[in-house]
């Protein structure tokens, strides 16, 4: 049989294997997550000067960490925990404000958890130790199994059908991974497998990472979603804060670990993702500037990747109750207008063009300019005769008027950020503006 055939055979295998809602109802709710969200992401640059990575804004409504939180609500997981601690203020204001419709008395919430120095007086020194310092917490909250999630990644995915492969397989650990070019595995945990996807080995960001079965041009990637049985979990954070030889993380240590003593299991993205289209599985890292700007110019496209128009699996996010956006003057050379963009409430565009743009709430443009390829963050106002071509614009930005940003880029690295690929970024302090710091 070829590795073709043999590929196709465990896809029907799965797809007769797979479980009744009941049955993935009963594991959801005996699931607590916790959500690592302390990451600063310095690969963002200045962006992530004063908020944490997964509070980053996205898609025109949307922060990074709304994707995590509302897979796990469609999931019908609803006991969720969020771990902080790099300037968490705003991602403590937004998850107040956004996520407060649980209900208590149902057991259902989503804890925010700053870093408190629970157990010891460090803090977090790695991405198991997170989970470790709060420990009893997610004791005190129950549960069979926990759910540890990254905060910082775009997609959609069912937590539901990972927890079905988890059960089904007796594993210890369960682990999320994603094909990804052979080449770019080298920037993520890589996982060999057996014929029945069990994990036999673990590398993080290998030099040489081991291809996927049957495909020689792409890896095994972690995702960073882990399903643990929840005493064996506690087990494995304990016995390895006890080790001073241990980096406390997960693909540094846990998993390295335990793959030798263990059951640990791989669940393929492409069994769970919401949303496919014709074989794209989306998932993305907006870990740097270029990556960002690309993610969120995907959407301007007439059928994005990503949709975020679907009704049966929803992105949640917390939205200030603004006027609906406004387009005046339809003069000749002076016309209100926005063409393949996403723009949000609150958004005057007065006699100027917008085009393939994603405009962030309450972005007010001026007369006379010209946006595009522009990422524009909430609260940014453009004052006349203004040129922005693929530019990221940070919150709370006033743009002076006759600017032009992203034309002459030996002249933005002057003062901008300018990354590899040539997109301009672009903050309040940049331009020598001092602003509040709740971003």
């Amino acid at each position: 049989m070829s590795p073709s055939q043999e590929e196709d055979r465990r896809k029907i295998n799965r797809r007769q294997e797979r479980p009744s809602d009941r049955f993935i109802s009963n594991l959801t709710k005996n699931t607590v997550a916790i959500i690592l969200a302390g990451g600063r992401g310095s690969r963002l640059k200045n962006l992530t000067d004063w908020r944490a990575k997964p509070a980053v804004q996205f898609g025109g409504k949307f922060r990074i960490i709304d994707f995590p939180l509302s897979n796990c609500i469609n999931s019908g997981i609803r006991r969720i925990n969020v771990a902080t601690q790099y300037k968490a203020q705003s991602l403590i204001q937004h998850i107040q404000r956004g996520w407060g419709f649980l209900r208590g008395e149902f057991n259902e919430y989503v804890n925010i958890i700053p870093a408190q120095q629970r157990l010891s007086e460090d803090w977090y020194k790695g991405t198991a130790d997170a989970v470790y310092q709060n420990i009893d917490l997610l004791r005190e909250n129950g549960g069979e199994y926990i759910l540890v999630l990254a905060g910082d990644h775009i997609y959609k995915m069912d937590y539901g059908k990972m927890l079905a492969t988890h059960a089904r397989s007796n594993a210890d650990m369960t682990i999320a991974c994603i094909n990804v070019p052979l080449e770019d595995a080298k920037g993520f945990g890589v996982l060999a497998v057996d014929d029945t996807d069990r994990v036999i080995e673990f590398a993080e960001k290998p030099a040489n990472p081991k291809h996927m079965p049957g495909d020689d041009s792409q890896a095994f990637a972690s995702m960073g979603i882990y399903i643990f049985n929840a005493k064996f979990l506690y087990e494995q954070l304990i016995r390895d804060a006890g080790d001073k030889k241990s980096s406390h993380d997960f693909g540094g240590d846990i998993i390295p670990y335990i793959i030798k003593k263990y059951r640990v299991q791989a669940h393929r993205f492409t069994d769970s993702c919401v949303g496919a289209q014709d074989g794209n599985f989306y998932w993305r890292d907006v870990g740097t500037i270029d990556a960002y700007w690309e993610a969120n110019m995907e959407l301007t496209k007439v059928i994005p990747e990503l949709n975020l128009y679907d009704r049966e699996w929803p992105i949640w996010t917390y939205q200030e109750q603004l006027p609906p956006a406004k387009f005046v003057f339809n003069d000749e050379g002076r016309t209100g207008k926005a063409t393949d963009s996403l723009v949000s409430g609150g958004c005057l565009i007065s006699g100027s063009c917008v085009t393939s743009s994603v405009l962030f709430s309450d972005v007010h443009v001026n007369d006379y300019c010209t946006i595009e390829g522009s990422v524009v963050l909430p609260k940014v106002t453009i004052n006349r005769n203004v040129i922005l071509k693929n530019v990221v614009i940070d919150r709370g930005c006033e743009i002076p008027e006759g600017m032009q940003i992203g034309v002459d880029l030996a002249l933005d690295a002057k003062r901008f950020h300018v990354s590899e690929k040539g997109i301009v970024l672009v903050t309040p302090d940049m331009l020598g503006q001092d602003l509040y710091r709740v971003v």
